[in-house]
């Protein structure tokens, strides 16, 4: 964080998720339980430090974090604005269950529905990771008035099949939640190998994190795109130029909202 302020000049600096560790759904452990913070809407220590850090650079910090609300598990985020303010919490509202990837076992599907972030840079919205393959979740936050939207990432390999290379289909999904809204995204995504092991200690599965953490124009269009884990991309977004070419375009103008009762239901037929 502070090397993306001190060398880019950034106001906003997003991170992976669940950043402070291997990312641990790979597998059920019961134990990993105990990662989780508690009251991060209040005293936590971690999140103070956070919105210390905030208020010392002057940036804005989406931080994501295995959160623990009494006895129910999520993964959010929580948005700190660049004076350290805490201004609340985004919970993951889609949530996978697939080999290496078991987060049904660890999260609730979130609660607190898709927002926008009213921060010292403009409204930020941010979705987590398996969100982003969702167009209704930008589409929310688009018609929230989001300026920039957010995806916080842990993808890479597929331990079922290794030859599997999702990371183009990936960033294209995103590219066209850009196009489709003419709002610029973001995603931040881990990079490198975690390997699981057994009770022996032996290899059970691996995961290869891909990175290609990138960054949209209005228009869809990648303007940077990071190589490995250690490169910090950064570019200007001119929010309000863009309100003013999202306006003319008239994509919300022209939306028909009665008609889209069926985006309501699971197998797209509608109660009569």
């Amino acid at each position: 964080v502070v090397k993306a302020v001190c060398e880019h000049g950034a106001n906003l600096v997003l991170l992976q998720e669940l950043f402070l560790g291997p990312y641990f759904c790979q597998s059920q452990e019961a134990a990993c339980f105990g990662l989780a913070e508690s009251d991060i809407d209040g005293n936590n220590p971690f999140i103070s430090r956070m919105q210390d850090l905030a208020k010392l650079l002057n940036v804005v910090l989406p931080i994501s974090v295995f959160e623990r609300k009494n006895n129910t598990f999520y993964n959010s985020v929580v948005m700190i604005d660049g004076d350290g303010t805490n201004l609340g919490t985004y919970r993951k509202t889609h949530i996978p269950d697939g080999t290496g990837y078991q987060e049904k076992f660890y999260f609730s599907p979130g609660d607190t529905g898709f927002q926008a972030f009213d921060t010292k840079v403009g409204k930020i919205g941010v979705g987590i990771c398996w969100d982003q393959w969702f167009p209704e979740a930008a589409r929310s936050m688009a018609l929230l008035g989001a300026d920039i939207i957010l995806y916080p990432t842990a993808i890479g390999s597929e331990p079922q099949d290794p030859s599997l290379n999702s990371a183009d289909h990936w960033q294209r999904t995103m590219q066209g939640h850009a196009a489709a809204n003419m709002v610029p995204v973001v995603a931040a995504n881990r990079f490198g190998t975690e390997i699981l092991l057994d009770s022996d200690g032996k290899e059970k599965q691996r995961i290869h994190f891909y990175g290609r953490t990138f960054i949209t124009d209005e228009t869809g269009a990648k303007i940077k795109e990071a190589q490995d884990g250690n490169d910090i991309i950064s570019a200007e977004i001119d929010i309000e130029a863009n309100r003013a070419t999202r306006a003319a375009w008239g994509l919300f103008r022209d939306r028909r909202p009665e008609l889209y009762g069926i985006l309501r239901t699971k197998d797209g037929r509608l109660q009569m």
